[in-house]
């Protein structure tokens, strides 16, 4: 049975909340709908990365600065959903379920930790509406990687598309993730970096959040040697599955660059990184989603790196910069259902596994 679900996500990026309609079962069937973004001011963005640091301290997922951005974050998650239903004229007997992923603040399934913050009972009270919620934290109290949950709706996506395989899906947020489906399986994992380091590095040295179109990067020189040192990270060195904290990368070696020459070194990380797992695995078809896919530097860099073309989520009928979004709608129908979210070949969990929550008004 299908159910008229908002699916939402807030990203590694802290640049606000996406939120998109999605007609779905959880299973083959899907149609995309109405979507919204909703920037973070510089208020609440500063009030989020002061969560992150609190929650590494002593108090960890209770502590004060924790508690407020989390009341921020549901309040502005309800005035979103409200917003996008207001447009897509919905009312809230006519949405069934809202996927609610929330913000995440730190990840490290090495120590069987993920936290998110949202209060999922608190806007189930708030919309009048059924809210799925938690989705990472039985996966990695399972032992998985609680990341990527998005391949089970990229695989839908790709089925559904019939691309030549092996295909894939690469979605280009804070941190890169890939989706890789085989005649005879499914694998995803965190390629890399994706848009934070370089989102950083125009936030550290101008009063741009990012970098538009890749513009500056196209004007700098990339430092191969900072690069390689960058490539030689043990993360690399993995085998996937396996999922990356935006954190995870010291950028000290770049403080002496030039604006154009630090968002060129940092775009060529991210691409060759992508590049390397595309290669690896001998992808034959690659569709591009998320922020980074506008990056038109970083989709040269790609281009060349992997020799295969990114091609937009659009040649498949679906917005790109709302994947995430449209994918947390599909998650909450399957924890609805009580079907797999996470997979062996997606998170390393041994088996497949359900995980979420539902909070009911």
């Amino acid at each position: 049975m299908t159910k008229t679900i908002i699916g939402t996500m807030s990203g590694t990026s802290m640049d606000g909340i996406d939120a998109a309609v999605l007609i779905s079962d959880g299973e083959a069937v899907f149609e995309p709908g109405a979507t919204r973004f909703r920037p973070y001011s510089r208020d609440e963005r500063q009030m989020i990365r002061s969560a992150v640091e609190a929650c590494k301290g002593p108090e960890g997922r209770n502590a004060p600065a924790v508690l407020i951005a989390e009341a921020m974050i549901t309040d502005a998650h309800a005035e979103t959903i409200r917003a996008l239903m207001g447009e897509a004229g919905l009312k809230a007997t006519d949405v069934g379920l809202v996927g609610f992923h929330g913000q995440t603040l730190f990840h490290a399934p090495h120590q069987a930790t993920t936290v998110q913050i949202g209060d999922g009972a608190a806007l189930a009270r708030d919309l009048g509406i059924p809210v799925a919620y938690d989705f990472r934290s039985a996966d990695v109290a399972a032992g998985g990687e609680g990341a990527p949950l998005v391949p089970v709706f990229h695989k839908a996506i790709l089925e559904k598309a019939s691309a030549p395989l092996p295909a894939a899906i690469l979605n280009i947020g804070g941190v890169a993730n890939i989706t890789i489906l085989t005649a005879n399986a499914l694998l995803a994992f965190d390629t890399g970096p994706g848009s934070a380091l370089i989102d950083d590095w125009m936030k550290s040295r101008t009063s741009k959040s990012f970098d538009e179109w890749g513009r500056i990067a196209g004007e700098g020189r990339v430092n191969e040697i900072i690069v390689g040192a960058w490539l030689d990270h043990a993360y690399f060195d993995r085998a996937a599955p396996k999922s990356l904290d935006r954190n995870a990368f010291d950028v000290i070696a770049i403080d002496r660059a030039s604006l154009a020459d630090g968002a060129a070194t940092l775009t060529a990380l991210s691409a060759r990184a992508m590049a390397r797992a595309v290669k690896d695995h001998a992808v034959r078809t690659l569709f591009v989603a998320g922020g980074g896919a506008h990056n038109r530097t970083m989709m040269r860099m790609l281009k060349e790196a992997s020799g295969l073309e990114p091609q937009p989520m659009e040649r498949l009928a679906l917005d790109g910069d709302f994947l995430e979004a449209q994918a947390f709608a599909y998650l909450a129908a399957r924890v609805e259902k009580g079907l797999p979210i996470s997979f062996p070949g997606t998170t390393g969990v041994k088996a497949a596994m359900t995980g979420g929550r539902i909070a009911r008004p």
